[in-house]
């Protein structure tokens, strides 16, 4: 039996905006990035768990007690080596194959979800990418056996946050699959992750024109409001094309 969980690595530091995964997107309620990301994937029971991947460092600590308010589980590992802690995930929660998401982005591209893993299991593939849709609404579906290989063939450089490089230079040796995305989802202009406070500005924006309907919010209604926003766009475009220069590989 195939076994889906969801791999979140979670860590505080960060130069250009401290604590991004805790920042608050209705700060009135006090809903922050993270808890949008878990109450989302809690709407699919074929992601049968969730485990946080927490970076060893006392300014880390407080992802334990997020682990306990949602009952999850959690495990402490290596700061720069996110590659591993993944894995330590999967470990943790006897998985065959990790659900992958980035835990600053709170708005997944969550309708494909359920096609993706119907689709990586009918294939047999290593991997399952779902690209091409805004930093980083997008996430990705690999099998504990390819992200292991990964880390064992691959240099610091795939070890790092960029957990499915390794896969993406190397698709002779793997099974791959990237799934093609709807065109009106294919807009490079859009960032809906959050490094820098004017990301945070966008991202609570949004959550707040739709927070009625949270966590369930789709890139059918992000995208027309941020397009009627064209200030929310001018605040995050000197961002969008380093963003999109380390994704899709």
């Amino acid at each position: 039996m195939r076994k889906l969980v969801a791999a979140l690595a979670c860590r505080n530091d960060g130069t250009r905006l401290f604590g991004k995964p805790l920042q608050n997107i209705d700060i009135k309620k006090k809903i922050t990035i993270l808890d949008q990301i878990i109450l989302t994937l809690k709407h699919f029971p074929i992601i049968e768990e969730m485990v946080l991947g927490i970076s060893k460092g006392s300014a880390n600590l407080i992802f334990t007690e997020y682990a306990q308010k949602h009952n999850i589980n959690y495990i402490i590992g290596d700061e720069e080596d996110v590659l591993q802690r993944l894995i330590q995930c999967g470990e943790k929660a006897q998985a065959t194959d990790i659900f992958r998401v980035t835990t600053e982005s709170p708005f997944l591209y969550y309708e494909m979800i359920e096609d993706a893993w119907k689709h990586h299991i009918q294939q047999g593939n290593d991997a399952t990418f779902v690209d091409q849709v805004p930093d980083s609404s997008n996430f990705e579906i690999i099998s504990l056996t390819a992200l292991k290989r990964s880390h064992r063939e691959g240099e610091n450089r795939h070890r790092s946050e960029l957990c499915s490089l390794y896969i993406r230079e190397n698709k002779d040796k793997f099974k791959v699959k990237v799934l093609d995305v709807p065109n009106q989802f294919k807009r490079k202009d859009i960032r809906l992750t959050v490094d820098y406070p004017e990301d945070l500005i966008v991202c609570r924006a949004v959550y707040q024109q739709f927070k009625d309907i949270a966590p369930l919010i789709s890139l059918e209604k992000i995208i027309p409001f941020l397009d009627s926003q064209p200030n929310l766009l001018k605040l995050t475009a000197p961002f969008c094309q380093e963003g999109y220069s380390t994704m899709y590989k």
